[in-house]
C-alpha cells in the first residue's frame, strides 16, 4: 500500500478563512436560471415563479454567497430593461449565448431570490456596452436609501429598503476575445475604466468593495502582461482582482483531471506575484486580495486542436460566425433546448473541484472569495421536476461547516504521478504535469468552537494510501471522527431516482495514539478528519 504523511502545528498559520470562499456563480445559460431557479409552472413555484424546492435545497446547504447575473451575458445586458412592471420590460438578444432575454428574471428578482436563499449577492456590472453612468445608477438604485430618482424608483418597484450589495465586479472577463466590448487589445483602457468606475461607485456608496478583472485564462497569449497593465491603472481604487480558470481533461483521463489543482496553484502564484510587484512599484501599503469567482475541473471532448498555438490563435476563432445558428427562446418548463451534461464520472469530477477548494484554503491569506461555476448544482442538483444532493454536495457543505477559522499549513508527503501533455482544443493546451501528489490536504483551526478539521483527497484511482497524520503538537485535542466519501465505481453518480448512490460514511478503523492518526485513504476518496479540544484544555 502506498503511504502518505501530513504534519500539522498550531503555530504555522496561513490566514483567516473568509465565509465567501465557498460560494457559487450564476448566469442565465442552460437551465441555471430558466428551469432550475425560475419556472412558474413548477409545482413548487412561489408567487415570483421561483422553485421553492431549489431555494430550500440551497438554504439547507448553507450557500454563503453567489456571484450574478453573469458571466459573458452581462456584457451586453442593460439592467434598466429588467426593472419595473413585467409587461413593460424589454426582450433583448443575448449575443454571448445566442438566446432571447425576456427579462422575466431581472435585477430585482436576482437580488430577491438571494434574499430567499439566504445567500449574499455579489453583483457583476456591465462594462462592455455599459457606461459609467450606468455604473453610478445601478449602485444608486440598489444601495441608496431614498430621495434620488433611482433609489425612489426601487422603492416604487416594491423594495423599500436598500439591498445593501457589498461586492461589485467591474465587468466580466474583459480581456476575452469572446467578450462583448472586450478590452483584449487595450488593457490600459480597461484599467482606467475600472479605476473610474470603482471611484464613482464608491462615491455613491463608500461601504462597497470592487473587483477588477485580470486575464480570464492563463492560456491567452497576452497573459500575464495584460494583468500587470490593468493593475498599474486601478490598484489603489479596487479591492480584489477577479480570477477565472477552467481546467479540462480528456474524458476518462482521471490523472489529467486530478492534476488540475497544480494548474490553479500556478495561476494563483502568478497573480499574487503581479499584485505584489505593483504594490511595491506604486509604494502603497494596501495588499490586493483575490477572488476566484469562476472555476471548474471537468472532462471535455478533444476537438481537433492545432498543436502549438497555446493561446495564440486568432480572435476570430472564438467568435462563432455561423450563418446557420439561430437564437433560442428558452421556456423554463422545457429543457429540450438545452445541452445535456453527462452524469457519469461524478466522483472524479467532485474530487477535482474539491481539490481547487483546498488550494484556496492553502492561500486563505489572499483568496477571500471563491465561486464554483457549478456550485449551485453541487449544492442542489436539478432536472425539470426534481432536486437532489449530488456527490459534490458533501465535500462542499463540509467545507462550509468546518472550514471556519484560521487556515493551517499542512506539510504533505505523498507519492506522485506524471501526466503527459495533451490538447483539448486550440486554446486549452497542456504541456503536461510532473510530480503531482496523489494526496492533497488543507486544515482549518477554529479555536472559538474548539474544532480542528483536516480535509484530505486521495486522487489515486486504483490504490488506497496509508495515511499518518501527525497532530501531536495539538496538546489537549482529541481525535473524534473520520468521514469519507468514495465509490467503487468511478462512473457512478447520484440522480433523482438514486440520490444516495454516493454518500459519506464513517471510517471506523481509523485510530489515534498520542495525537498521531493512522488511517486508510480509499482510492478516489474525499476524507474529513476532525479533532476537538477538551473543555479544560
Amino acid at each position: 500500500m502506498k503511504k502518505a504523511t501530513i504534519t500539522l502545528h498550531p503555530a504555522y498559520r496561513v490566514g483567516e478563512v473568509s465565509p465567501r470562499l465557498f460560494g457559487a456563480f450564476l448566469e442565465p445559460i442552460g437551465s441555471m436560471v430558466n428551469g432550475s431557479m425560475f419556472n412558474p409552472k413548477h409545482p413548487t413555484a412561489d408567487e415570483q415563479g421561483f422553485r421553492r424546492d431549489y431555494i430550500d435545497g440551497l438554504k439547507e446547504a448553507g450557500l454563503p454567497c453567489v456571484r450574478l447575473p453573469g458571466g459573458n451575458f452581462v456584457s451586453g445586458w442593460s439592467w434598466k430593461d429588467s426593472i419595473g412592471p413585467m409587461e413593460k420590460r424589454k426582450t433583448r438578444l443575448d449575443p454571448a449565448w445566442f438566446q432571447y432575454i425576456p427579462n422575466d428574471v431581472g435585477h430585482d428578482e436576482y437580488l430577491q431570490w438571494c434574499e430567499k436563499v439566504g445567500a449574499e449577492p455579489m453583483y457583476t456590472i456591465n462594462l462592455g456596452t455599459g457606461t459609467l453612468q450606468d455604473a453610478m445608477d445601478i449602485v444608486e438604485y440598489t444601495n441608496f436609501e431614498s430621495g434620488s430618482t433611482w433609489a425612489d424608483m426601487r422603492r416604487a418597484n416594491g423594495h423599500e429598503k436598500p439591498y445593501g450589495v457589498k461586492i461589485w465586479y467591474l465587468g466580466n472577463e474583459m480581456d476575452g476575445p469572446w467578450q462583448i466590448g472586450s478590452y483584449e487589445r487595450d488593457p490600459k483602457g480597461y484599467g482606467v475604466l475600472a479605476h473610474e468606475a470603482s471611484k464613482v461607485m464608491k462615491w455613491i456608496d463608500p461601504t462597497i468593495e470592487t473587483v477588477a478583472c485580470v486575464s480570464s485564462s492563463p492560456f491567452l497569449n497576452h497573459y500575464p502582461d495584460w494583468d500587470e497593465t490593468v493593475l498599474q491603472e486601478c490598484y489603489e481604487t479596487v479591492d480584489y482582482i477577479s480570477l477565472h480558470h477552467y481546467h479540462s481533461a480528456p474524458p476518462g483521463n482521471i490523472p489529467a483531471l486530478m492534476a488540475g489543482a497544480m494548474a490553479f496553484e500556478d495561476y494563483i502564484h502568478t497573480e499574487i506575484a503581479l499584485c505584489d510587484l505593483v504594490k511595491t512599484r506604486q509604494r502603497v501599503k494596501k495588499t490586493m486580495m483575490l477572488s476566484l469567482d469562476e472555476y471548474a475541473c471537468s472532462y471535455r471532448p478533444v476537438q481537433g486542436a492545432h498543436l502549438g498555438l497555446g493561446g495564440r490563435q486568432p480572435a476570430m476563432g472564438f467568435l462563432g460566425m455561423d450563418p446557420k445558428r439561430k437564437y433560442v427562446r428558452h421556456d423554463p418548463d422545457d429543457w429540450s433546448t438545452r445541452r445535456a451534461f453527462p452524469k457519469q464520472g461524478e466522483m472524479p469530477r467532485t474530487l477535482a473541484n474539491a481539490a481547487v477548494m483546498l488550494v484556496m484554503l492553502r492561500h486563505a491569506d489572499r483568496i477571500k472569495i471563491g465561486c464554483a461555476t457549478s456550485g449551485l448544482a453541487m449544492l442542489c442538483a436539478t432536472n425539470r421536476e426534481h432536486a437532489w444532493k449530488s456527490a459534490a454536495y458533501y465535500p462542499m457543505t463540509q467545507l462550509m461547516r468546518y472550514a471556519r477559522g484560521v487556515s493551517l499549513q499542512t506539510v504533505t508527503e505523498s507519492e506522485t504521478f506524471n501526466v503527459d501533455g495533451y490538447a483539448i482544443d486550440d486554446m486549452n493546451q497542456y504541456g503536461g504535469f510532473t510530480d503531482v501528489p496523489y494526496v492533497q490536504s488543507a486544515a482549518v483551526l477554529n479555536e472559538e468552537a474548539g474544532e480542528m478539521t483536516v480535509f484530505v483527497i486521495n486522487g489515486d484511482e486504483y490504490d488506497a494510501h496509508a495515511l499518518t497524520l501527525d497532530a501531536a503538537a495539538f496538546a489537549g485535542w482529541t481525535f473524534t471522527e473520520h468521514v469519507a466519501l468514495f465509490t467503487d465505481d468511478p462512473e457512478a453518480y447520484n440522480d433523482d431516482e438514486h440520490p444516495e448512490t454516493i454518500v459519506p460514511v464513517q471510517e471506523k478503523e481509523t485510530s489515534c495514539t498520542g495525537g498521531v492518526v493512522q488511517a486508510t485513504l480509499r482510492p478516489l476518496s474525499w476524507n474529513m478528519l476532525r479533532f476537538e479540544r477538551k473543555p479544560d484544555a
